[in-house]
């Protein structure tokens, strides 16, 4: 009996010394992206990190782990509930979570990068992230993804019906999958991570994205055709999970949102500056550059907004809302 009240004594002890030794350790906030170096997600995400663990000075520090190393995005929003990861970076896949956050997926709503900041400041906030909080999540800002064109190697794409039969890589968002439908392709849901290789070996046609994921991502090695549609403008959402975020220190709580805020128009400026240079890079690298007929793809856009204000609840009045922004 003494015996083994020594040994539970001795692990008692081990036990407690390690709590000491985990209390007085330095916090980690591990932020996980899919993002690869040199686009405007990536670099964002690094500069919010040396500005938070600057002011953070010791108390904790961000350890910024890009181009999937610890999880593609539907990995990183699990881990983000697990608490195995702090702050992730989805963008499109948002939707998926909550439906609100559609709106975004509508074609040509978004103007331009100030009409984003009135929607962001009039129902964002209001309306759209405490529909991300519902499902265990706490968005921190409104970051840049970028305004999206398509490449393939089949034609050139001037209009919807240039679409047809076209294998194009979408994003896991089930509004880009219906817009692009509608559009006469074949949308297949792909992680970014895996879409240079399908490209690459013809498994896809083509996909869609802004300037700086093409550049970073080296599509122009892989692609011939680039489409300048313009279709989407997609917001990045640096997210944490709520749970687990609720159990750091109120004061890198404080750090890290009040950062993430302050990056926000950081990351519009920089995105803006960068589009007709990376433009220029890709036709630089060998891609053909065309106009698509703008008019034609609004047009032909106008049942996806139908059916989204038809499914998502207040749906219609997200769309008007967000459309009165635009002057």
């Amino acid at each position: 009996m003494r015996r083994t009240m020594r040994v539970v004594s001795m692990l008692l002890a081990g036990a407690l010394a390690f709590v000491g030794v985990k209390a007085g350790a330095q916090q980690e906030i591990i932020f996980g992206i899919s993002a690869k170096p040199g686009s405007l997600q990536q670099l964002t995400a690094a500069e919010f990190t040396r500005r938070a663990n600057e002011r953070l000075a010791g108390r904790a520090e961000v350890k910024l782990f890009d181009s999937a190393q610890i999880g593609k995005d539907k990995e990183l929003m699990q881990k983000l509930k697990l608490g195995t990861v702090h702050i992730a970076l989805p963008s499109s896949i948002m939707s998926s979570v909550a439906d609100e956050f559609g709106l975004f997926d509508m074609p040509f709503l978004v103007q331009d990068r100030a009409h984003l900041g009135r929607i962001e400041e009039a129902l964002f906030w209001s309306d759209i992230a405490p529909a991300a909080e519902a499902k265990g999540y706490e968005v921190l800002a409104v970051w840049e993804n970028g305004v999206r064109h398509i490449t393939n190697n089949a034609r050139p794409i001037m209009t919807p019906a240039d679409l047809d039969g076209v294998k194009l890589r979408t994003p896991k968002s089930k509004w880009r999958v219906i817009m692009f439908k509608s559009w006469g392709a074949n949308p297949t849901p792909m992680a970014f991570s895996e879409v240079f290789v399908a490209l690459q070996t013809g498994v896809i046609d083509g996909q869609e994205n802004p300037y700086t994921n093409i550049w970073s991502a080296k599509f122009a090695e892989v692609q011939k055709y680039l489409s300048v549609t313009g279709h989407v403008y997609s917001p990045a959402y640096p997210t944490a999970g709520k749970a687990a975020f609720e159990k750091l220190p109120a004061d890198v709580r404080e750090v890290l949102r009040s950062t993430a805020r302050e990056m926000a128009e950081w990351a519009r400026v920089e995105g803006a500056a960068a589009d007709d240079d990376l433009k220029s890079k890709l036709a630089g690298a060998g891609m053909e550059v065309n106009v698509a007929d703008r008019a034609a793809f609004v047009e032909a856009s106008r049942p996806i907004y139908e059916q989204f204000a038809s499914e998502v609840p207040a749906g219609k009045a997200l769309i008007d809302r967000a459309l009165s922004l635009s002057n």
